[in-house]
Order: structure tokens, then sequence, then C-alpha cells
């Protein structure tokens, strides 16, 4: 089903600026350079380091997105300092003397590294937040506000933020498809308990369930990174940490608690198959294969308590909306029999057939 959220009345605008999503940092540090000359020093120094920040962002549309996300910055930081110390509004010309005596106190150097505690809080601030989830045999579709399209399988959850630096989505069960508009300045990042993958542009998808994360890319190239690399805090996702693999189109890895696996081939096509409603399979144990089926079954698949019978393989493409199909093909592959039973859920019951 197709996923329109609706905004809540009041609410501030979710949606990134313009200047906020695109402006590189080193634009803002010098833009902040001049803001704090303007604030500190003589009125002479002050007048022309203004008459030097109109010039410099008029020269490019850059500056001026630079220039408004360091007056967004100067203001932050200075607002935090004044609740601190202030239970009263102050006045203009209170901050415009504060700001000068924090000038001459720290000098231009010190003043911007005070700022700098301030511009990682301001980068490392949410500017949209939201959360999706499917139950038992629902899917979702939802656009996100770069234009990065995510689709969940059944029995999903994530958690989307967007920060000024990078695109991080949390999948803490389940499998999402990944269509991710490229953006040089902001780089995807998809987070799960086992692992997690980083790309600038592509299509993929990310599973995370049994205690593994399983990725497949079908167009584009991803990084992944497993075990304690993957632990780390959202802030610090921008380290340059080497990934652990970067796997290109057709290609899949599996990552646990015993870090990565070896890189496998898939299909493309195959990648979210379960997006045109097929579940597809390739050497997978049965006990894997029913957890898959169950996501969407309202009737259940239950396993006996056989550990031969949970180790044996399936391999195949299957139809979500004929699982009976599924059943009789199970039959024909294995050695094993699938019976309906008279229970409340109406289970099936799988179990090998005797020697």
């Amino acid at each position: 089903m197709q996923h329109h959220p609706h905004p809540t009345p009041g609410a501030p605008e979710p949606l990134l600026r313009a200047d906020e999503r695109r402006a590189p940092r080193k634009l803002v540090a010098h833009a902040l350079t001049l803001i704090a000359r303007i604030h500190g020093g003589t009125a002479h120094e002050a007048a022309a380091a203004e008459a030097e920040l109109a010039a410099w962002r008029q020269a490019l549309p850059a500056h001026a997105e630079a220039a408004g996300t360091a007056q967004r910055i100067w203001n932050a930081t200075d607002a935090s300092g004044l609740r601190a110390t202030s239970a009263a509004p102050p006045s203009a010309a209170q901050q415009r003397q504060g700001r000068r005596r924090a000038v001459g106190l720290l000098g231009a150097t010190g003043l911007l590294a005070a700022l700098g505690l301030g511009g990682r809080w301001y980068w490392h601030q949410p500017t949209f937040e939201l959360a999706l989830r499917t139950g038992r045999a629902q899917a979702l579709s939802h656009t996100l506000p770069d234009g990065s399209q995510l689709d969940l399988a059944a029995h999903t959850a994530v958690q989307i933020r967007w920060f000024r630096g990078q695109r991080v989505v949390q999948l803490a069960h389940g499998e999402a498809r990944f269509d991710v508009a490229p953006d040089s300045e902001r780089p995807f990042l998809v987070q799960t308990p086992f692992g997690r993958v980083r790309v600038l542009g592509t299509v993929f998808t990310v599973a995370a369930r049994d205690g593994r994360m399983q990725v497949q890319v079908a167009q584009g190239r991803v990084a992944v990174w497993a075990g304690a690399q993957a632990g780390q805090a959202v802030q610090t996702l921008e380290a340059d940490d080497p990934p652990g693999i970067e796997l290109l189109r057709g290609e899949a890895v599996e990552a646990g608690p015993q870090g990565l696996g070896p890189r496998a081939s898939v299909d493309p096509a195959d990648v979210g198959a379960w997006k045109q409603g097929w579940l597809v399979f390739r050497n997978a144990r049965l006990t894997e294969v029913a957890a898959r089926w169950n996501d969407y079954l309202g009737k259940p698949l239950r396993l006996a308590d056989d550990p031969e019978l949970h180790a044996m393989r399936v391999t195949g493409r299957y139809a979500v909306r004929d699982p009976q199909a599924f059943l009789d093909a199970l039959a024909l592959m294995l050695p094993l029999r699938a019976e309906h039973t008279n229970s409340r859920e109406g289970s099936v019951e799988i179990a090998r057939l005797p020697r």
C-alpha cells in the first residue's frame, strides 16, 4: 500500500532547507569567520567584515546558502548560551555586547573553536524524522524528502533520520528495499543491530533477521561493515573507517556475530522480489524459509522439533499469493509432509517422512 503521512497542524516543516542540504562545510566555516569578525573587534573592522561578507555571499549561490547556514549556527550557539545564564530575554544591545566581549577574550581562532561545539551540535540535529512499520502480510512504499524510494517487506520496522551531512535509516528488523537518490554531500546509511551499509546512490535491499544482516545489490555499489564496526553511534558514522567489503550489482553478503560471510552472487531481478509478490530462496535452511513465509501467512508453518528437518535446504521462487503451491513443491523436493491442523490458529505442521 502507498503510505502518505499527514502533517501535524502547527508542526515545523520536516523537509530540508536547500542551504542546509547542499552548503559545503568549508564555505560555512569561511562564513562563520566573517560573522565572528562582524560581531567582534573595532567598529571599523566589523564594518569591513560586513562588507566582505555581503560581497562574498552575492558572488555565488553556494556562498549565499553557506552564509545562511552559518548565521543559523551563530544564532543557535548564542541562544543556547544565553538561556543558561539569563531567565529573561536579553536585548539586542546586550547580545552584541556579549558577543564582542567573547571575541575580545578569545580572539577569532578561539571564538571559532567555541562555535565549533555549537556547529557540531547543529550538524548532528535531525532535520527530518519518521518511523515506519509493517505487520503480517503488509507491504509499504514511501518516498523520502530527497526523492529516494523506500519499500518495506512484511513485519519490518525502520526509523528514518535525516541530518545535514548524512541520511540515516535504522532497520530494527525485517527487510527493506532502497532506491537511493544520489547526493555526494550526504551519504545514505542503513544501520542494523548486525551491521551497516553506506551508499551514495543505488538500488539494494537490507534484511535483519535471526541474528544476522543480509545485503543484496540490484544496481550501483555499496560498502558494508559488520560486527564491532557497526556498533557506532549515529554521530560517528561519518568516520572514514574502511568497510569490510564493497558490493557491486548482482552481489550479496551476510553479516553476523562472526563478522562478514563470503561474497555471493544474486540475480538482480530477485533483489526485493517480494515487492512484486515473490519469495525467492537460494539454498536456504528450512527454518529460514518457514519464517519468511510466516511473515505473510494467516495460518503459520510449524516445523517439528527435528534438527535434521530444520537443516534441509530449499531453492526456488514462489508466489506469496499461492502458499499451497509452495507446500506441494516442498513435498516433491524433500522427504517431508505438510498437514493442515485443527488448531485454533489453523497452522500447517511440517515433519520428516518416516524412513
